[in-house]
């Protein structure tokens, strides 16, 4: 095997590509502009009110050298000062894949504000990034004790009552008391936000009168997305709007919660060939996006073009943008949307050793940042789930699949055919944290388990329809998609039969238990903790409306399940046994895992037939924490997974005293009370359901 180059020699970090963008000096603002290809680069200086006035034109001069610093070019001039707006244009050659025009417009890569002179005519302007971060540093949340809360800043808090309607939708209602106590209320630790990067909508949306509301389809990477921000921010300018999102971050880390950002890095706004030449395209498009050679695009995310991550410029770009985020603006991670398109070579083909991938978890810059892969594309190879390596965690698509499979599908199977699919054996080793998926090396912390996210139905709405409902995104409901795993145990969508609602609620407790109690990196879908609907729409990216945001008038079964959620993470935290951080080795101690016994619904020990038998599908899991930052700790989880009645004889271990019931799957609303059980006595279930003890 060759050895792996070292990420610190790789071309894309070399000196000449530094200090790209706008910087000031002594002698006014300097602007650098990367093309290759180029052969003029211009600055079109604007006046600050009417942004059709032309107030100035600065042509760029390239910088001397081989090295790279050759594909540079730069301006000094003291009218680049903050509050400046400006744009680039750029001429080139015209052959094949090249769309140079020197009368475009274009938005230059690296600016850190943006202005609108109507649709898809864009300003960039040089901001003032002077912020009194007032001595809050980041929470630094270990990962064993994360706890990632996925919401949509405008959905989250847009019908929240006690927040100010000045602040609905925004940085600041996201940052506001009301919100962060509901955060504590339940325990999450990081917010992980869905698209901030200056978006916009695409053309065939806004021609069908609706809009991207979900945000992946970025225009700048630099910009935080103006619309987010209060109406008094945008009316005082970009430099508010960044102020209003560093306010935000500081004020959620100052009670101890982190923000994470989802990053589109993989593909822009400017779409495919004949789509808008607003910034990439027009520099360098061949440079910037992945091409045959007679300059068709190679589309690996389905969104038309795909960023060509072998070329230094896009590398750097990316590199770039992560370090200012989690640098200027304090962000505390990433999760990568299709991020296996961004480890793909000049020859198109993933590697886990591909320079940026290693980058992105090696630069000292980003030392201590969460780095979270969604690890796949819709290219060749795309699905790439436990292969990112060191450094990473990944979205646990299996984890999510064997989850439903097993509270829901396989239910839904065992009605009709009399007995389930399958037996137990899959769903343990997800609960256990998924070794089949990650190395020894990586541990059970290199997954993010999630059973819903932004993306497909939502919780309540997994156990309410069996197939998705999406007429109006106006595409005749072809897409989202079609294999969602859910059960509406007994009638299509709503229904006020309580025995089904009965059965629906205790199926949310099911999956949420499992989500919360699995070894991993566990991550909530906003609105999961009350049972939000989408009617059944899994594929709601093109809503902004009541549909898509959260709800803040709940019933009380919706209460009650907030309840739920509330206790299943204060049991998280209590009980080191059930966040390990490392996979536990046959031979020897490993500290901070846990060791895992099984035993059957009598209390004896898993047989090999037991495992896949689908008749059997009743487990006792015991684990056990190897100390070392905490005290000892060991847990038992019952999980009965058809809907006949079990009794189970809890195990008889040595040195076990008692078993202390911390929680149950089949209580309408958790209870304060511990009951206390000896080593042989029975539980009684009726039928599917989960039960946690703590093993004295």
């Amino acid at each position: 095997m060759l050895p792996v180059p070292d990420v610190a020699d790789a071309s894309f970090l070399s000196p000449a590509l530094d200090s790209l963008g706008v910087t000031q000096g002594p002698d006014g603002g300097t602007l650098r502009v990367w093309s290759g290809a180029a052969t003029a680069v211009e600055l079109v200086l604007f006046d600050e009110v009417d942004l059709d006035w032309i107030i100035d034109t600065l042509p760029l001069t390239r910088r001397p050298g081989d090295d790279g610093a050759g594909e540079v070019w730069e301006v000094t001039t003291r009218a680049l000062t903050p509050g400046a707006r400006y744009a680039v244009r750029v001429d080139g050659p015209h052959g094949p894949g090249d769309t140079f025009n020197p009368q475009t417009l274009l938005i230059e890569p690296y600016t850190k504000g943006l202005v609108s002179g109507g649709l898809g005519d864009w300003r960039s302007v040089v901001v003032d990034e002077s912020f009194d971060w007032g001595g809050v540093s980041k929470p630094a949340v270990p990962w064993d004790r994360t706890v990632i809360y996925e919401a949509h800043v405008k959905g989250l808090t847009k019908r929240h009552p006690a927040i100010p309607p000045a602040l609905h939708g925004t940085y600041a209602g996201l940052a506001h008391p009301a919100t962060i106590s509901h955060l504590q209320a339940i325990g999450v630790t990081s917010v992980e936000l869905l698209p901030v990067h200056a978006f916009e909508s695409e053309p065939r949306l806004l021609q069908h009168g609706m809009t991207n509301y979900w945000g992946y389809n970025t225009l700048n990477f630099f910009t935080p997305h103006a619309d987010y921000a209060t109406a008094a921010s945008r009316a005082a300018g970009p430099d508010a709007v960044l102020r209003e999102f560093k306010t935000m971050v500081r004020d959620l880390h100052a009670v101890g919660i982190e923000v994470i950002l989802d990053v589109v890095y993989n593909h822009t706004s400017e779409g495919e060939l004949g789509g808008p030449r607003s910034s990439l395209r027009g520099i360098d498009g061949r440079a910037y996006y992945r091409q045959h050679d007679d300059g068709a695009y190679i589309d690996v995310t389905g969104c038309g073009n795909s960023l060509d991550t072998s070329t230094d410029a896009a590398a750097r770009l990316i590199v770039d943008s992560l370090r200012y985020w989690a640098g200027e603006l304090q962000v505390d991670g990433f999760r990568f949307d299709l991020a296996a398109t961004l480890g793909r070579g000049a020859d198109h083909s993933f590697s886990p050793d591909h320079p940026l991938i290693r980058a992105i978890v090696e630069d000292p810059a980003l030392a201590g940042v969460k780095m979270i892969a969604e690890p796949w594309d819709v290219g060749m190879g795309g699905w790439q789930t436990g292969n990112f390596g060191p450094g990473w965690a990944e979205w646990n698509d299996r984890y999510r699949d064997r989850v439903r499979n097993f509270w829901l599908s396989d239910v839904d199977y065992a009605r009709r055919a009399g007995t389930a699919p399958v037996g137990i054996g899959g769903f343990a080793t997800r609960l256990a944290g998924s070794s089949n998926t990650f190395s020894q090396a990586r541990g059970p912390l290199a997954g993010v388990n999630f059973v819903t996210a932004h993306d497909g139905f939502t919780l309540r709405d997994l156990v309410s329809y069996d197939v998705k409902h999406n007429l109006g995104n106006g595409e005749h409901n072809r897409d989202g998609a079609d294999m969602n795993r859910s059960f509406n145990h007994g009638a299509e969508g709503s229904t006020e039969d309580e025995a089904i609602l009965a059965r629906r609620r205790k199926a949310m407790r099911n999956l949420l238990g499992t989500l919360l109690l699995s070894a991993g990196v566990p991550m909530l879908t906003a609105g999961d903790e009350f049972g939000r609907t989408q009617r059944g729409n899994n594929n709601a990216y093109c809503h902004d409306s009541p549909l898509t945001w959260v709800s803040w008038d709940h019933a009380p079964w919706q209460q009650d399940l907030a309840a739920h959620v509330g206790r299943l993470l204060q049991l998280r935290r209590d009980n080191p046994a059930l966040r390990p951080s490392r996979f536990a080795h046959e031979a020897q101690t490993v500290p901070s895992a846990s060791v895992i016994d099984w035993y059957d619904e009598h209390g004896e020990t898993m047989s090999g037939d037991r495992w896949t038998d689908p008749a059997h599908r009743t487990l006792q899991y015991v684990a056990q924490s190897t100390p070392e930052n905490e005290q000892p700790n060991r847990i038992l989880l019952i999980v009965h997974g058809n809907e006949r009645p079990v009794d189970v004889t809890l195990p008889r271990i040595d040195g076990v005293r008692r078993y202390v019931a911390l929680w149950s799957s089949l209580d309408e609303r958790p209870t304060a009370e511990e009951p206390v059980f000896e080593p042989g006595d029975v539980v009684s279930l009726p039928d599917t359901a989960m039960h946690l003890f703590r093993v004295e």
